[in-house]
């Protein structure tokens, strides 16, 4: 069997978690064979005895780790380690517990589009909030989901939808819709897809006799 080194094809996001809410971490990791992973927080190793109430799971690549009701001291750095024989990966980030609440808000915006078929899109929005928002995309009302034809991705308070290539029918209206415990906000942008423009032959020139043009000499029906 072929082994990889576990890699994270979706690392941790930091979280800013209004007091008493929960606050899920969750990573999205590859390897052969499957990796074994770990929680830390602050360097120490995470289980229920540590850190009461926490909810840990890994299935499919996708390692989960959420604490029901925070408080400042849940406050911290925390880290997951995934291992298995061919190598190590590690991802990092912070968690801000806080009393204070401040609905969504985007510091950048959709914005509209045209490509050409066949090229690359990226949907970007940056969104701030606290709690941290949840954050959806949609094409015409319907919710994207990620999938081969559409990648979304969160880097800190940067969301983004990938399109790896664009056609006609990806053409429509796109929003993004940020919601938290205090409030939502909606960013909407148009996106249009032009197609390969149609190719017209051109005219082959045709030569024409016209009757008009025809004579016969006398001659010929003489000889008749």
């Amino acid at each position: 069997m072929t082994t990889k080194a576990p890699t994270f094809t979706q690392p941790l996001q930091s979280v800013v978690a209004l007091e008493g809410s929960a606050a899920t971490f969750e990573a999205h990791i590859s390897g052969s064979p499957v990796p074994e992973v770990s929680w830390f927080r602050d360097g120490q190793v995470i289980s229920t005895a540590t850190l009461p109430g926490v909810q840990i799971s890994f299935s499919d690549g996708r390692a989960k780790l959420v604490i029901p009701a925070v408080t400042a001291d849940n406050s911290g750095r925390y880290s997951i380690q995934a291992t298995n024989r061919a190598g190590q990966a590690t991802s990092t980030v912070e968690l801000l517990v806080t009393a204070e609440t401040a609905p969504p808000n985007f510091t950048q915006r959709l914005q509209s589009m045209t490509i050409r078929q066949g090229k690359q899109v990226r949907l970007d929005v940056r969104v701030t909030g606290i709690p941290t928002p949840v954050v959806k995309f949609y094409r015409d009302g319907a919710e994207i989901q990620s999938s081969l034809d559409f990648q979304i991705s969160q880097e800190g308070d940067l969301y983004s939808l990938i399109i790896a290539e664009a056609y006609p029918e990806d053409s429509g209206t796109y929003s993004v819709n940020a919601t938290n415990s205090v409030g939502r906000a909606t960013s909407t942008a148009e996106l249009l897809v032009q197609g390969e423009e149609e190719v017209v032959p051109a005219k082959k020139t045709k030569t024409i006799v016209s009757t008009a043009q025809i004579s016969v000499s006398p001659l010929f029906f003489l000889s008749l």
